[in-house]
């Protein structure tokens, strides 16, 4: 049995890199995704950043454009940094446009998120909790009453609405204990941080899991994920090489190398992957880093798409 057998794969367009992307190339990644197998194109939210990064939204709606099926989703939105109207009119616009493939991933994001936009650390919680049932009731009811602590929104309708019903599906990216038994609460699939150590993936598992069976929620349906900075090569110094490259200069986190990412042999990126298959991922968010293009086709019969 192969890995995609046993779950499905969701892969990273080209959208942050210490250089320029070609856009030419993020549509050829996106339909040969699409051709392979892959469920998912993921990108990520880095408005203000030392390298190169696209808006969610907009690569995403390029990618929406030149695809017919494979979804599209974000990992993830800093929630409490934005207004919930705006996030819950563009990603219900990505979703009309794509004719449903859309999922909003979302977090509380880190400190310097909050310095940059000038927000402020406390009561972010709140400010996401709302945020969430805000962006939900827009996308669902004709005519939207909220009465928040911090948002407040008076016979608010919205248009287009979603084509997904009853609503796109909306995955929180969180590490905390308490953020991960908020996730069984009010989310609907999580993912694990990329730049979090594949053991604290494995750690959080079970903790996301009781929430679940707490909040009488179907773990085994429940989407599990992380996000996975991986690089294959027949080399294995090689491998090892291109994703120290990354993760020191665009994470600026070198231990994350070994940590948090997979390199290696075919061989020995299949193992590790079915580490965290093991570990209770029911789905995984394959990230290359460098060479998309050969990337893309070595990480498809790793996982057994060709």
């Amino acid at each position: 049995m192969t890995l995609k057998d046993k779950i499905p794969f969701g892969v990273a367009l080209p959208h942050r890199s210490p250089a320029a992307i070609d856009v030419a190339s993020v549509r050829r990644i996106a339909q040969r995704a699409e051709v392979l197998g892959f469920r998912d194109l993921w990108v990520t939210e880095n408005t203000l950043d030392h390298v190169f990064c696209f808006d969610p939204v907009v690569v995403l709606t390029y990618a929406a454009a030149v695809t017919t099926t494979i979804r599209l989703g974000a990992s993830v939105v800093v929630l409490p940094i934005h207004d919930p109207i705006h996030v819950a009119h563009q990603w219900a616009s990505l979703d009309y446009v794509s004719n449903g493939r859309a999922i909003l991933g979302v977090g509380l994001g880190r400190d310097h998120h909050y310095e940059q936009f000038q927000m402020p650390r406390e009561g972010r919680v709140r400010r996401f909790r709302e945020g969430v049932e805000l962006i939900k009731a827009l996308w669902t009811e004709p005519e939207v009453d909220y009465r928040g602590r911090i948002f407040q929104l008076k016979a608010g309708t919205m248009a287009p609405k979603p084509v997904q019903q009853p609503r796109p599906p909306i995955w929180m990216g969180v590490g905390h204990p308490d953020a991960l038994r908020r996730t069984a609460a009010i989310a609907d699939g999580w993912m694990g941080s990329g730049g979090s150590s594949n053991a604290a993936f494995a750690r959080s598992v079970p903790i996301l899991r009781e929430a679940l069976d707490r909040a009488g929620r179907a773990s085994a349906s429940f989407p599990i994920s992380k996000r996975v900075f991986v690089s294959v090569h027949e080399r294995p110094e090689t491998a090892r090489a291109e994703l120290h490259r990354w993760f020191t200069v665009v994470y600026r986190n070198p231990e994350g190398t070994d940590a948090s990412g997979i390199h290696g042999t075919p061989a020995q990126v299949s193992e590790r992957l079915e580490e965290l298959v093991a570990a209770g991922a029911n789905h995984l968010l394959l990230n290359p880093v460098a060479g998309y293009t050969e990337q893309l086709e070595a990480l498809a019969s790793v996982v057994g798409f060709c």
